[in-house]
């Protein structure tokens, strides 16, 4: 390990989404010397890289912690996978690539419910400052310029269409910019890659930083408490492979180890519930109840359907031309089907009329699901993927011990709330119309799951119980807010702290209507400016304000 005695004007903790763009951002500064601390490693593999492997970056242990939640009282005691990411990208390791920023209202809900600055007008600005995209350039919703890279799907697969004109045949409409204005709708969907390379803030803008002479970048070193003297964050104790060491921190620590980790480490450090941290054996440093509370995700509900039709991507036969030329054309000119990302489109539908939002998403997936033990499906066929967008139930992590080496009990309370399961049941049915459609006909299909043994609500209910998974959308552990239950305020500062503040999902006031790596690193590009005392940009203006 490099000698670190002489300390940092930052320390980040986390080297995933946030971290990265923290690390890079904060370093600008060349008067300000800045360290990022990683567990994980350089996070540099082939399935990382090609968009198409992504089952098998996220079935490898060197770049997920491959966390389970509890077992799930109302999902049959099952126990749920939480991948998180492991690694110099964090999660973008392993995600979907989705650049999905959400519905503009849930950014406006945030600031009404005590987010102060947080509004969608005022957040704009962060997210056009990351971005690249190659098919917005004129649109005042979208950057150019920025240094992480956005485009939409190139050459879906033709079951896209089928699915978007299945969906107009039932009055929903086409929407070309699901980024833009309002989410409802359906379209392709647009992803973070560039030159059919996965895109994250690592690549993006931690890498063109590590030549900095006031950038340090530490990995495979796992952070085991923050050191407070008083109610003043001073240093971060470390375990390596030399042993343990401690990384001061003269001006703040910034922690982005992800809605899981990051109440981890506080809590380990004593920052949290001061009865739960008694009862495990933490000396409670600062009590601050909502740490590691109101956690909640995205949960899915899929619809399955085979076909003998090789249209859709698949291991067979009939297909196998097709593929041997994909994987050629892949790794002679970057594109082709292992370009993208398998979820190339999707729709946001109300499940019942009279709502102000979507509160679903309909996943379309021209394959079918992998098999435990091979990466890529075998045979033909289809799915949707219901995904309920904004869930009541929340949930916790907590510690298992005071060993900042065993994983934390992770307890999301799926389907606690009772009004979380009806959105769900209205998507397998709105999915199951969608399959039905004259557009799908030529293919023949059949319905795998849930299938004819589900048919009314108690049986869809029972199906949903039994096959539905989170999206792997956690949030909300360090909620942002000016209540009692916060745990960061508004300028991301840990409450009843001094130089401490939490900069990832963990900070999200409530979930977004849609995939989350985007907000993160709107997260990370805001918590800069709030940290170095830059002006705020002007909020955005549209032309119908």
């Amino acid at each position: 390990m490099p000698d670190v005695a002489q300390g940092f004007d930052y320390v980040v903790v986390g080297g995933g989404t946030a971290g990265c763009v923290l690390a890079a951002r904060l370093s600008e500064d060349s008067r300000r010397t800045v360290c990022l601390l990683e567990a994980g490693g350089a996070g540099n593999s082939m399935f990382v890289n090609v968009p198409g492997t992504i089952v098998m970056a996220q079935r490898s242990a060197a770049t997920n912690w491959r966390f389970q939640s509890v077992p799930q009282p109302q999902l049959n005691g099952r126990r749920i996978s939480v991948p998180r990411g492991r690694g110099l990208g964090g999660s973008a390791l392993i995600n979907g690539m989705v650049y999905f920023r959400g519905n503009p209202r849930d950014y406006d809900a945030w600031s009404a419910a005590g987010a102060k600055g947080w509004s969608y007008r005022e957040i704009l600005p962060y997210f056009r400052r990351s971005e690249h995209n190659e098919n917005y350039a004129s649109s005042v919703y979208h950057g150019r310029g920025g240094p992480m890279n956005v485009r939409t799907v190139t050459r879906p697969n033709p079951l896209n269409f089928s699915f978007f004109d299945a969906l107009a045949g039932l009055g929903h409409s086409y929407r070309d910019d699901l980024n833009g204005a309002d989410s409802e709708g359906m379209g392709l969907r647009q992803l973070s890659i560039r030159n059919g390379r996965r895109e994250t803030t690592a690549n993006a803008l931690l890498q063109p930083a590590l030549g900095r002479p006031n950038l340090t970048v530490l990995t495979d070193i796992h952070a085991t408490c923050i050191v407070l003297d008083g109610r003043r964050a001073t240093a971060v104790e470390v375990r390596c492979a030399d042993g343990s060491r401690i990384v001061k921190a003269h001006r703040e620590i910034v922690l982005a180890a992800g809605a899981i980790q990051s109440p981890q480490l506080l809590m380990l450090s004593g920052i949290g519930d001061g009865e739960h941290l008694a009862a495990v054996g933490v000396t409670v440093r600062h009590d601050l109840p909502g740490v590691g509370r109101n956690l909640h995700d995205h949960l899915a509900s899929p619809v399955h359907m085979r076909t003998r039709n090789p249209a859709s991507y698949g291991v067979s036969l009939r297909a196998m031309p097709r593929n041997l030329w994909n994987v050629a054309e892949y790794f002679l000119f970057r594109r082709g089907p292992l370009a993208n990302n398998v979820f190339e489109s999707a729709a946001f539908v109300k499940s019942v009329p009279g709502l102000d939002k979507p509160d679903i998403q309909l996943v379309f997936q021209p394959a079918k699901r992998p098999g435990p033990s091979f990466p890529y499906p075998v045979g033909h066929g289809f799915a949707i993927s219901p995904v309920g967008l904004y869930p009541s139930s929340r949930g916790r992590v907590t510690l298992a011990s005071p060993d900042p080496f065993d994983a934390p009990l992770i307890d999301p309370n799926l389907l606690s709330a009772p009004e979380d399961l009806p959105p769900l049941i209205n998507g397998i049915r709105l999915a199951r119309k969608v399959f039905a459609s004259a557009a799908f006909a030529k293919y023949r299909a059949d319905e795998t799951s849930p299938g004819s043994a589900a048919m009314s609500d108690a049986e869809l209910a029972a199906y949903v119980r039994a096959e539905a998974y989170t999206v792997h959308h956690p949030v909300s552990t360090c909620r942002m807010g000016s209540d009692a239950g916060a745990v960061v305020d508004p300028d991301l500062r840990v409450i009843g702290l001094d130089n401490l503040r939490v900069a990832d999902a963990s900070v999200f006031p409530s979930i977004i209507g849609g995939n989350t790596n985007a907000a993160v690193v709107m997260i990370a590009e805001k918590a800069c400016d709030l940290i170095l005392g830059r002006p705020r940009p002007a909020p955005e203006t549209f032309a119908d304000s």
